[in-house]
This record gives C-alpha cells, structure tokens and sequence, in this order.
C-alpha cells in the first residue's frame, strides 16, 4: 500500500497546498493529492476559487520532478486535459492520476488516453462511471465505512487501483477503524492500493509501509 498526503503534508491548516506542505510530503518520500484548477490561462493549485496568490502546477511540479511518488490530482474545472497533460510530460511525470471531474470530462480524460484517470465510490454515488474504462477508483465516505474489504477486494481483483479516503478528511476521528480494518486485509500490501491521509507519517507507523 502507499501512503499520499492530501493537499500536502501540512502542520496547520494555512499550510494546506502550499510549497512547505509539498516539500515537506515529498522529501519524507510521501505522494500526495491537491486541487487544480485554471486561473488567466494558467493551471494552479487551489481548493476554491483562485484569486492570483496561487502556486502555479509547474511550481509544484518542479517539486515532485524525479521523485517516485503518486499525484492525485482533484480537477476542478473542465478543460484542462491537454494543458496539464502537456505539463506532466514536460516533467516527465509518470506517477499521476486525475479525478472528481465531472462526466463529460471524465469522457474527455478517456478519450485522450495520456493521463490515468479514477472514477468515484461513495454511498451517494454507488454507481461508478465509466468503470470499465477507468484506470482506478477512488473510494470515499462522507458518513461513515459503508464498504468492506470484500468491496475493495473486488475492485483490485477486476485491476483496478483503488485510492481510499482515510475518515480524518471529513473530520471524522474513528480513522483508526478504517486502518485496522485495512491491516487485517489480505491485500494490504497490494501495490494498487493507495491511502489518503492527512496523518502519512503516523499511517506510515501504523501500517509499517517502507518508502
């Protein structure tokens, strides 16, 4: 299993997706997940709407440039396909994978072919679209653990990766649940298996994943 930040291995909530929660992810040996978005023509990283301070995606690309760790990339605007497809190969990034665009987009990303896209899994979108094409799933829980192992098992079997949200990320404290149940699993050292954490480095203990 790998263990990705999200938005950054962050100390306080200022430092979300911003350069140190970066550096800081990546020099630990940590992938991480953030938001990108457009801004005057230009990809930038930002959970809402962006107002011009924002680092830009090449900025935070340069960070992660010959590293081997994942990028998950939470798209929020359509029509980035090709700009940040250009902007993977010019760092030559390997490891990254978009999701949470809408459909039509999502029907962009697949017919375009160049960059991994995961389809969504919550108990308010029990269906997964394009499931037979995508590349992944990432499997979220707004509420509570509505899945079990045996759902999981069954996405890996089919090929698919599967990115699951840790609970802490919708500020939820029984997070410890979740990894219990993940370390009891026979498929806790599947290399298509990715957790989504704001705590990596106490995952990393947890779990005793070697990076």
């Amino acid at each position: 299993m790998e263990i990705i930040s999200h938005r950054g291995y962050w100390k306080t909530k200022q430092e979300k997706n911003t350069l140190e929660a970066f550096e800081r992810s990546f020099e630990l040996g940590f992938g991480t997940e953030t938001d990108v978005r457009d801004f005057n023509g230009e990809l930038v990283i930002s959970h809402d709407i962006p107002t011009g301070n924002e680092i830009t995606f090449l900025q935070f690309l340069k960070l992660v440039a010959g590293k081997n760790v994942s990028l998950a990339l939470n798209i929020k605007a359509d029509g980035l396909t090709q700009k940040l497809s250009d902007a993977l190969s010019l760092f030559d990034i390997k490891k990254a994978f978009v999701f949470d665009m809408s459909v039509p987009d999502q029907l962009g990303y697949y017919r375009h072919g160049g960059i991994e896209f995961f389809s969504r899994a919550s108990e308010y979108e029990p269906v997964i679209s394009l499931y037979k094409e995508c590349h992944g799933v990432w499997l979220d829980a707004f509420e509570s653990i509505w899945y079990d192992m045996d759902y999981i098992e069954a996405l890996l079997r089919d090929g698919k990766k599967v990115c699951i949200v840790s609970p802490e990320l919708h500020n939820r404290n029984n997070f410890k649940d979740l990894w219990s149940m993940l370390a009891h699993s026979n498929f806790i050292n599947s290399e298509n298996l990715i957790l989504c954490t704001d705590l990596p480095e106490e995952a990393q203990n947890y779990f005793k994943v070697s990076l």
